[in-house]
């Protein structure tokens, strides 16, 4: 190697050691954008092992609470934002100007679908461009929102290229999957091994210090691309396997046999199994959207992913079997669902989290009020409907009391989200039909259907 290459080579391995000793010193600025259910956790993350976090969000009301030092994410405890935020190493700002004071960026955007199923992705794109008006030497930027392999490289790089930077020695880029899963107590957001791709060598070395510095175990993969793919995997693992379980409850109710009963005898086996649970169809921002980036991708290169699409049909037609259950019970009652009272027994998509994007419940919803039904909801952690993309038709609702005259008032309750609070046996003692779609009534009863 020339004299003049060795020189540069040297010059460069003591920038990225100067870069690593402020990393290991927390003189360090970490930027977050997107203060959601991935960023605000990550945030005080970083904020609890020293760092100082500057904060971006197009929400002025999410803005405003954090520099109150109000939690507006149920699980997040307000006394660890209070605390980042008296501390002074949380800031929030809607002022994306600022893009240029964090040594790092980490992105968290949403990654959601087009109505072509297609991937849409306007938010990391917007976020890229805002990145490059600002983009400095030696700022390492990350990529955390789900999204098909190739995004990285073929996105963001050349969006941030654009600032006239290159890549791996002016600045530096690397995607690392979030992996929160709100409400989860056993396992917390630094808890969870962290995977990290990078562009380089040294975007690797810089992003694998920067998250070793606040999670226990970093999983270091080869390339962006690898990284990408591996939480697709995750995803699309348990879209197909909630798409089985969903057709086994459909094919095993059909032979007079109890699917919970199934599964819990299956999941005695220490090896071999792993156990998933049916429900009235799929939610959440992951496993209804994160696969369909895949197959989209797969699509470009000739191929069709199939059992990623038939799981999605799947999932997506629980909802059809949930209401062919309600109409029979509803009929073996003498009873049509136009008129019919129907109270929606949960509106958040998994239990005790106060998250509803992409719940079953809004599906049956939409289709109880277009039958005729009067539709009501009780959901103790949601008091108010939000209003969705998906269903935007949908009136403002408001949750009802979940009480003996409510519960007497209806021709129906379908229980949609299995929510620990719930009491679970007033509904039994007091209702007049039950349409069960978590598992929660195992005991045969007159008024409990299952579904």
């Amino acid at each position: 190697m020339p004299e003049d290459e060795r020189t540069a080579a040297s010059a460069e391995e003591a920038s990225i050691e100067r870069i690593r000793r402020r990393i290991q010193q927390r003189d360090y600025t970490v930027g977050v954008v997107g203060l959601g259910f991935v960023g605000l956790p990550l945030s005080l993350a970083y904020c609890e092992s020293g760092f100082r976090v500057l904060g971006f969000d197009i929400d002025p009301a999410k803005v405003d609470a954090l520099s109150e030092g109000n939690s507006y994410i149920d699980h997040l405890e307000e006394d660890r934002v209070r605390t980042a935020v008296s501390s002074g190493r949380l800031t929030a700002t809607a002022d994306f100007s600022r893009l240029g004071e964090p040594d790092a960026i980490l992105i968290c955007v949403p990654t959601p679908l087009d109505r072509h199923q297609a991937p849409d992705l306007r938010h990391v794109e917007s976020t890229a461009r805002q990145i490059s008006k600002s983009l400095r030497f030696g700022q390492l930027v990350v990529l955390e929102s789900t999204t098909y392999p190739g995004t990285t490289e073929e996105v963001l790089a050349p969006i941030l290229d654009g600032s006239g930077l290159a890549c791996g020695s002016e600045y530096f880029l690397a995607f690392s999957p979030e992996r929160e899963d709100p409400g989860n107590r056993q396992f917390r957001t630094t808890s969870v091994p962290k995977v990290v791709g990078a562009m380089d060598r040294n975007a690797a070395t810089i992003a694998v210090e920067l998250y070793s510095a606040v999670f226990r175990e970093i999983v270091p993969v080869s390339s962006t691309r690898a990284a990408e793919a591996t939480k697709l995997t995750e995803n699309i693992f348990r879209s197909v396997n909630i798409a089985l379980v969903n057709e086994l409850k459909k094919v095993y109710s059909a032979m007079d046999i109890d699917i919970w009963e199934v599964i819990d005898a299956a999941a005695t086996k220490p090896y071999g199994f792993m156990r998933f649970t049916p429900g009235p169809g799929w939610g959440g921002h992951c496993i209804p959207v994160d696969p369909f980036y895949l197959a989209w991708k797969a699509r470009e290169k000739s191929y069709r992913a199939r059992f990623i699409e038939l799981a999605g049909v799947v999932n997506r037609e629980m909802p059809d079997y949930v209401m062919e259950r309600l109409t029979e019970a509803l009929n073996q009652h003498g009873k049509p669902i136009q008129g019919s009272s129907v109270l929606i027994l949960g509106l958040a998509y998994k239990p005790d989290i106060a998250d509803a994007r992409e719940s079953p419940a809004f599906e049956l919803m939409d289709r109880l009020l277009t039958l005729g039904a009067r539709v009501s909801y009780h959901d103790p952690l949601l008091p108010e409907a939000p209003q969705t993309t998906g269903w935007p038709q949908l009136p403002r609702l408001r949750s009802v009391a979940l009480d003996r005259d409510t519960l007497a008032a209806q021709d129906a309750v379908v229980l949609v989200t299995k929510h620990s609070t719930i009491d679970y046996d007033l509904v039994a003692a007091t209702a007049s039909l039950i349409v069960d779609t978590r598992g929660v009534y195992r005991q045969a009863a007159d008024n409990v259907v299952q579904a």
